[in-house]
C-alpha cells in the first residue's frame, strides 16, 4: 500500500470516526467521556464536549467531501482543518479529570496523528 492510498484510507476512517464521535457526544456525552478516560464530568464540562459533536459532524462531512470530489482543494482544506486539532487533545489532556492509566498518552497521540494526517492530507492537494 503507497503513503497516498494510507492516507486516502485514514480520511475514510476518520468519516466513520468522527460520526462516532459526535454521535455519542451528543447522545451520550457522559459514556463518552468515561470511554476516553475522563472521570464523572461536571455540569459544564458535560455540555462543553457535547458541544464538540456539531464540529466533529463537520469534520466528518470535510473528509466525505474530500473522500468524493478529491480535488486538491478539498483536501487542502482537510490538512488545513485537521491542523487546526494538532494541539487541541494535547492541551485538553492537562485537565485533572483525566485519571484513567493511558488517557493522557491517548490525547497526545491523538494530536501527533492530526499532525501526520494534516501534512499527508497537504501532500495529496498538491497531486
Amino acid at each position: 500500500m503507497t503513503l497516498e492510498q494510507t492516507l486516502r484510507l485514514a480520511n475514510r476512517t476518520m468519516i466513520g470516526f468522527d460520526l462516532a464521535l459526535a454521535t455519542a457526544a451528543l447522545a451520550a456525552p457522559d459514556q463518552t467521556l468515561k470511554a476516553i478516560g475522563h472521570d464523572q464530568p461536571s455540569e459544564d464540562a458535560r455540555h462543553l464536549f457535547r458541544r464538540c459533536g456539531p464540529i466533529w459532524l463537520t469534520f466528518a462531512a470535510a473528509h466525505a467531501v474530500a473522500a468524493v470530489r478529491d480535488e486538491p482543494r478539498d483536501w487542502w482544506a482537510l490538512a488545513w482543518l485537521r491542523g487546526t486539532e494538532v494541539a487541541t487533545d494535547v492541551v485538553w489532556s492537562a485537565s485533572p479529570a483525566f485519571s484513567r492509566p493511558g488517557a493522557r498518552a491517548g490525547l497526545w497521540f491523538a494530536g501527533a496523528y492530526n499532525l501526520g494526517i494534516a501534512l499527508g492530507f497537504a501532500r495529496i492537494s498538491r497531486s
